[in-house]
């Protein structure tokens, strides 16, 4: 009896050594990959404090010598508001282009999700397979089609030229799609029973079960729709009209590179993201997981 005792204490020690030594690695790993992920971005901070000159000298690097560092680039980022460097001027049309856009693609994406999950009719899987299918061409093969289109529009150089292509997102109605899958569709029983209308159920009942949903998809529509670059360069033309990136781009000319003010430029371009992801992390933590087992 003493033995087998002995013995199921050394394989408790065994599997608690093993488990040990499990989460040490795993730790160990997961540093690891924090480090590779954050290392960039705190030389970019770090940079952003630093006069041009010393970039020049130094390059990108976690050196803290504070007596190179200094607000300046902030400052003369702030305060002019030159020809060539409209900082507030470009934040405020990112800041606009992207609310409207955010607001109004989710609005598109959940109704299409909602009729392609809670009714059944003919060509519903066909529709399911066609909105599928435009996820997997890419977006570069897409642009000059669209770009001829917005000519033929008149929407080049405005706002809606920029908005629209993107309002109806494939990869947005299917997370939308797989979060409603796992709802119950009692629930749309149960609204009729009540005498709901078909839009008090779609926008009274079923939305707001559907907020975890909306909250990542937010952060994730408005992270693409802010740092979109390629489409609202090819349809601006006026100046007046750049947004952040496109500004921040015009910042690099061949006369000379004002990568201190550019890398300030995008150091604080980073603000509203971060405040979007701290409010609604609950949310976007949720509807992920959700969104990622249902359906």
């Amino acid at each position: 009896m003493a033995e087998q005792n002995a013995i199921k204490e050394k394989q408790k020690i065994g599997v608690s050594l093993k488990h040990r030594i499990l989460s040490i690695v795993s730790t160990s790993l997961f540093g690891i990959l924090c480090a590779l992920v954050i290392f960039p971005f705190l030389t970019g901070v770090l940079a952003s404090f630093r006069p041009g000159r010393e970039l020049i000298r130094r390059g990108l690097s976690l050196n803290l010598d504070f007596s190179t560092m200094s607000l300046d680039n902030y400052k003369f980022l702030f305060s002019g508001n030159t020809d060539s460097l409209k900082y507030f001027n470009w934040f405020k049309n990112s800041l606009v282009l992207t609310v409207v856009t955010v607001v109004l693609t989710l609005l598109v994406c959940y109704i299409v999700a909602y009729g392609l999950t809670m009714y059944n009719y003919r060509l519903k899987n066909f529709l399911f397979f066609l909105v599928i299918a435009t996820m997997m061409v890419p977006f570069e093969i897409l642009m000059l089609p669209l770009y001829q289109e917005m000519i033929s529009l008149k929407l080049i150089n405005s706002a809606a030229g920029v908005i629209l292509p993107g309002l109806c997102g494939a990869s947005t109605i299917f997370f939308f799609k797989q979060y409603m899958s796992g709802l119950p569709k009692e629930l749309l029983d149960a609204g009729r029973i009540d005498g709901a209308t078909e839009y008090g159920i779609c926008f009274k009942i079923m939305l707001p079960i559907t907020k975890p949903a909306f909250a990542a998809m937010a952060i994730l529509s408005t992270m693409g729709a802010w740092n979109n670059m390629l489409w609202p360069m090819l349809i601006f033309r006026d100046a007046s009209k750049f947004t952040l990136p496109i500004g921040l781009n015009t910042l690099l000319t061949p006369y000379g590179n004002n990568y201190d003010l550019l890398i300030a430029g995008s150091c604080f371009a980073i603000l509203p993201v971060f405040i979007l992801f701290l409010c609604f992390q609950k949310y976007f933590v949720e509807g992920m997981t959700s969104g990622a087992v249902k359906g």
